[in-house]
This record gives structure tokens, sequence and C-alpha cells, in this order.
């Protein structure tokens, strides 16, 4: 079954219909071997319904809109070119302005070809005309755009906690220190780069800068606050425990209409275009959900959940050799296939195992949420890297593309690694 779903997604076809069909097909061939009962399946649409009618999930859609009005309504752009007037007078400081914003953003969307895209169309042509050089520039767009997969409130992490029956709120809270490190050690890269090769990562000239200290403090005011304290109020809610995550995500899509229409930018093109992406967006997870339940149902009537579960508790090495088995085949998977697909088709099948093996799920789900972001950048099939190659011009090519991420990587790699050790504490 795993091989049959694999191997129809790898062909293009959609994956929701490659879950369901599959597991239609060998719920068949089961029933005519005597290893499957189909009166299992009659449990398909009561679960159907359950997807529909989860709460949790709801945050999924409020969280998208929040982040896609702000990117619409052209208050990211506001954001980003406001930190690199604050930031661009020193060495490296457009960069690291970059990865701000990309942590910023990640806090906002939690979506990361949103990210990734709007960066690259904002702050690719910015840095390339103050000289910055190219596997720089495309890296640290590239990374930064990724933190979406780890900085709170991530959709990754919503569909994880649903998935690994682990509470959002705990898993948003383990995810901010580690989101937090990795984005330190990016900042800590670039300024490593612009003091061994200042001209990598020059400084922006005084023309750009020349603008009088009370126009730059109205920008602060007016693009930079508003958004970080929306960003505030939806994480601190869920985090002091006054709201659940799908009530903070609906306070933040609210929060993100008030913002732009405070700034006169709220335009029924802008929201359109948002309610656009967002209810596309919630489609593919909704109907990768549904698929992914009917391939489950049929897994474990075969009994394919105990196989999983037998081999990966008597791997060597105990739960060593369990995360490290299951973190190589998660980052091999990321080349190919996206996060959604991962997390509804491999998730489940590990959640038994990682229990007997007595590891903390929401430590487990932290792993798995570092080692998709890391295989979103790693050549030659990483989403962030395609998602950048779609918005870069002709004159940098791919190979520049994937030459700049593999810094990043490393960085990814070491912070995942520590928090493995964290875990096995």
């Amino acid at each position: 079954m795993l091989l049959g779903a694999l191997a129809l997604i790898f062909t293009g076809y959609p994956v929701a219909f490659a879950l369901a069909g599959t597991s239609l097909v060998f719920a068949l061939i089961g029933t005519l071997v005597g290893q499957f009962d189909l009166v299992l399946l009659r449990a398909l649409p009561d679960r159907t319904f359950g997807i529909m009618a989860n709460y949790t999930l709801l945050a999924v859609p409020f969280f998208i809109f929040m982040g896609t009005v702000l990117q619409k309504s052209g208050l990211a752009e506001d954001l980003l070119k406001t930190i690199g007037l604050l930031f661009g007078r020193f060495r490296g400081g457009l960069a690291i302005g970059v990865i701000g914003v990309g942590a910023l953003l990640a806090a906002a969307t939690g979506v990361v070809g949103a990210s990734v895209t709007a960066m690259g169309l904002i702050s690719l042509p910015v840095m390339t005309r103050h000289g910055y050089k190219d596997e720089l520039t495309v890296g640290v767009i590239a990374a930064a755009g990724t933190l979406g997969q780890i900085i709170p409130p991530s959709i990754v992490l919503i569909v994880l906690g649903d998935q690994m029956g682990v509470s959002v709120g705990a898993l948003f809270r383990a995810a901010l220190v580690p989101g937090l490190i990795l984005t330190g050690a990016y900042v800590v890269y670039v300024i490593g780069v612009a003091i061994v090769r200042p001209d990598d990562a020059p400084a922006m000239s005084e023309e750009s800068l020349d603008i009088p200290p009370a126009e730059l403090l109205r920008r602060v005011m007016g693009s930079m606050l508003p958004p970080l304290m929306l960003i505030l109020v939806v994480l601190g809610s869920i985090f002091a425990g006054v709201a659940t995550p799908t009530e903070a995500g609906s306070l933040g899509a609210v929060g993100a209409m008030a913002l732009a229409a405070a700034h006169r930018r709220l335009s029924m093109k802008a929201l359109k275009a948002a309610m656009q992406d967002t209810t596309r967006l919630t489609i593919m997870v909704i109907y990768l959900l549904i698929g992914s339940t009917a391939f489950t149902l049929v897994f474990r009537g075969l009994n394919g959940d105990l196989w999983i579960a037998d081999m990966l508790t008597d791997l060597p090495g105990g739960a060593l050799g369990f995360l490290i088995v299951v973190n190589v085949i998660v980052f091999a998977l990321g080349f190919f296939i996206d996060f959604f697909e991962i997390a509804f088709i491999i998730v489940p099948l590990i959640v038994a195992p990682a229990q007997i093996l007595g590891l903390d799920l929401t430590w487990l789900g932290i792993v798995l949420a570092l080692n998709i972001q890391t295989s979103f950048l790693t050549p030659p099939f990483g989403f962030s890297l395609f998602y950048l190659r779609g918005v870069a011009p002709p004159s940098i090519s791919t190979t520049t593309i994937y030459r700049g991420a593999i810094p990043f990587i490393v960085i990814q790699l070491i912070v995942l690694a520590g928090v493995i050790v964290w875990v096995l504490r």
C-alpha cells in the first residue's frame, strides 16, 4: 500500500485521490485473499464527518487568511522596507532585516510558499541592487521563508497536533524556542559573512538611507508595531491559555483586516485574492485529510500499523535508532512530496511506536517539523528553492540558488541534532 500510494503520487496524480484510490484497491485485494473485512469501510463516512467537524482544524483557514491579508494589502512589503531602513546602515544589516521579516511573516502566515514568494518578490531586487552576493541573497530569502514551518502559529504544527493527538498549544509553546534559536543562528551566520567577506554583504548607500528621523519613526510606528502587536496578541493569548489556537486564529484574521483597513489597504481586490488563496489551501488540506483517512483505515484493517510498530520498536539503538530511521525517511520523502502528504501518510504510523519507546510526542512533533523544514531547502527538489526559482530573475541561475542554500541547510541540521539530543535527554 505504501509503495503503491507513493508510486501514484510521484507520477503527478493528485495526492488525495492517490491515497483514496490505493485504499480502495487494497481493500478489494485484501477481501479477495481473506485479509480484510469490507464492513470496516462503513466507518469512513463517520470519520469524514468527524474531519469536517474538527474544531482544531478551523485554525488552518484563519491563520492562512491572516497572513494572506497582510501580504495582499502590502503591509508585509511595508514591514520589509522599514526593517531595511533600520538595519541597512550596517554590513549585513539588510540580510538580517530579511531574516527578521521572515520570522515575522512566519508568525503571521505559517505558510512557507507565501513567505518565500513574498520575500523573493520584495527583497531580492533590493539586496541585489545594493551589491549583495547572489548566493547569500537567495540563501537568506529561502531559509528565512522556511521559518514558517517551525515558528508558531505554523500550519504544519496545527496539522501535526491533529494527527498526533497532541495539544496544538503545547506544540506552539515547544516550537517557540527552537524557532528563535534557528533565527538567531541565521543572523550569526550573516554577521560572520559580513565580517569575513564584507564585499558579500555591504551596507546600504547613504542616498538610500537619507530619511529624516521623524519620518523613520513614523514608518516604524505605522509599519512595524501594528503587525508585531497583532502577532504578540495572537500568540500571547494561546500561550497564556486565554484562547485556543482556533479562537486566536479568528482574532488574527479580524485583526489583519482591521490593520489593512486602518492603512486604507482593505480593497475588495485584496480581500478577494486573500479569500481565494485561503479557500484553495484549505480545500487542499481537507481533501488530503479525507484521502489519508481512507488510506489509514484500510492500512490498519490489514494490520499494517502493527507491522510498522513492530519494525520500528525492534530497531537497534531503541529510541535513538527509531529517531534516526524516521528522520531519514521523512527527510527523503520531503524531497518529493509536500509536508501535508507526509503528515497524513507517515505521522499516524509512527505515533504508536513512539509511545511504546516512551518518547514525548510533543517534542517528536518539533523534530518532524524541523526535519521537513530542512528538506524544503535541500537541492535538488527543495520546495522553497522551487518557489524562489519562480520569482528570481533569469540572471540568477538554479545552481546559484542551490549553493546559497547549503550553509543554511548545515545550520538547520545542527539545530535538528540539538533538538533530537533534547528529546532523548
